[in-house]
């Protein structure tokens, strides 16, 4: 017979695996990428290739992938710097580059650079200029809420996932996809456990996909199905660990429910920065 203590703690314990489970996946592709990208921080695919682009203080360039991960074309994007690039989205007729980093909290020039998708436009690159309405104080605080490396497109807005450290939650902004100054607008918060590094969405597929750590050491693959912006309260949250080890993964692209590109930076204990596969 068991005792009602020794019942009461089997079912704790029963609760406590499947709310914190993390489930198991495969990398099905894993192809090295050039050292010329080797702080890959951002992934879109467009006309069949790979789109990505470097991390902080790079050169202010995207750059276009073949399947089998190399380089194939430069493209410098004119009337743009790169200060701390941290994710690339798209919709039908532009490619969103977020200029969102702000490590140390100090950043008044965060800004989105709004790029046509047709290299051979004589349209302009524009800039989306953003700031977080609640912050107010600019000192430096490597704990800071205002840090984003998540951006995705829904609809007329662009929607930016904060990297949170201290309360391992993102925080969601919306701002219009139109050139201008403006105000972020909070809209809600996601309780990922985990500090948000890359975020793409599949408006086909109504998925939310986001890349994550929790002390830097590991990566996750954050599934959301069925998101939607009016229903941030009653997500069901899915977590995969990504088995490669200690580096930064920073980038994430949707193929389909179960298939997923991935890039990580090189980092001291790989060769290279890498372009991976996942299938759930």
């Amino acid at each position: 017979m068991i005792k009602k203590t020794e019942f009461t703690l089997s079912i704790s314990l029963f609760l406590l695996f499947f709310v914190n489970q993390v489930y198991s996946q495969k990398i099905t592709k894993d192809l090295p990428l050039s050292k010329i990208i080797d702080e890959t921080s951002g992934l879109e695919i467009v006309d069949d290739l790979f789109i990505t682009h470097n991390d902080s203080g790079g050169e202010a360039s995207v750059y276009y992938l073949s399947k089998k991960g190399q380089i194939v074309e430069k493209r410098k994007l004119k009337s743009t710097s790169n200060n701390d690039w941290e994710d690339i989205t798209k919709d039908d007729e532009y490619l969103y580059v977020s200029d969102s980093g702000n490590n140390y909290n100090n950043r008044k020039d965060l800004k989105i650079y709004k790029v046509p998708i047709d290299k051979n436009s004589n349209e302009k690159n524009q800039t989306i200029y953003f700031k977080y309405p609640e912050q107010d104080s600019f000192k430096i605080n490597r704990n800071t809420i205002y840090d984003a490396e998540g951006l995705i497109s829904v609809g007329t807005n662009l929607i930016i996932f904060t990297k949170n450290r201290a309360n391992k939650i993102t925080e969601l902004y919306s701002v219009p996809k139109k050139p201008g100054k403006y105000d972020a607008k909070k809209i809600g918060s996601i309780n990922v456990q985990s500090i948000v590094t890359g975020a793409d969405y599949s408006e086909k597929h109504k998925i939310l996909a986001l890349t994550s750590t929790k002390k830097f050491n590991n990566y996750y693959l954050i599934i959301i199905n069925d998101f939607s912006l009016k229903n941030l309260n009653d997500l069901k949250i899915e977590t995969y660990e990504i088995p490669i080890g200690k580096t930064q993964v920073e980038a994430i692209k949707i193929i389909d429910n179960n298939n997923f590109w991935i890039t990580s930076e090189d980092e001291k204990n790989s060769k290279s920065a890498r372009l991976m596969k996942i299938k759930l």
